[in-house]
């Protein structure tokens, strides 16, 4: 299975790991992408630390949400929630988002069940998030896990399927492109 690591600020923080430990754990696990997610930090605290993981990581590099930082990086992950905040039609979010995230970079979006899945299909996307997969420390809001369904739906995506949401290295499944590992990488 490919590796997609999630380097959470908060959860850097949380456990005490600095971003450049994080980059030498995902580089020692063949990590093949790196998103960087960080909820509460303003545009240029982001941006920096963007730049400071282009200068340890020569892989693709997605930033969650922050699309105006896309010259810093390969691509941009949106969550279904922050795709609403663009516009209420997701059709249109993705336009929106495409007039930025041009078609030489990738975009990625959340989906969490097989009508989202479904809906993505007809979106201008790279990559879907399908998920989450078991419960997670680094969203606490999940209220169900699709388990073994997981690869069941993935096999219904026309888009490359990342698993997400508390994803182990040791997970594996027939239909899914990328494991997303955050913390797991720390044990």
């Amino acid at each position: 299975m490919k590796l997609y690591a999630l380097c959470d600020q908060d959860m850097l923080d949380s456990k005490g790991v600095t971003l450049q430990e994080y980059i030498e754990i995902a580089k020692k696990n063949n990590a093949e992408i790196i998103q960087y997610r960080n909820k509460n930090a303003d545009t240029s605290y982001i941006k920096k630390q963007l730049i400071k993981i282009r200068n340890m990581y020569d892989g693709f590099l997605i930033v969650n949400d922050a699309y105006e930082l896309i010259e810093y990086c390969d691509g941009v992950h949106v969550g279904q929630e922050d795709l609403m905040l663009i516009d209420e039609d997701i059709h249109k979010a993705v336009k929106i988002l495409r007039s930025v995230v041009t078609e030489d970079k990738i975009l990625g979006i959340s989906t969490h069940n097989e009508e989202e899945v479904l809906e993505a299909n007809s979106l201008d996307v790279n990559y879907i998030g399908l998920g989450a997969f078991r419960n997670t420390s680094t969203k606490k809001d999940i209220l169900t896990t699709l388990g073994k369904e997981l690869d069941f739906i993935a096999e219904k995506s026309e888009h490359l399927v990342v698993a997400i949401g508390g994803v182990k290295l040791e997970d594996e499944f027939e239909n899914v492109t990328y494991n997303v590992i955050g913390s797991g990488l720390l044990v």
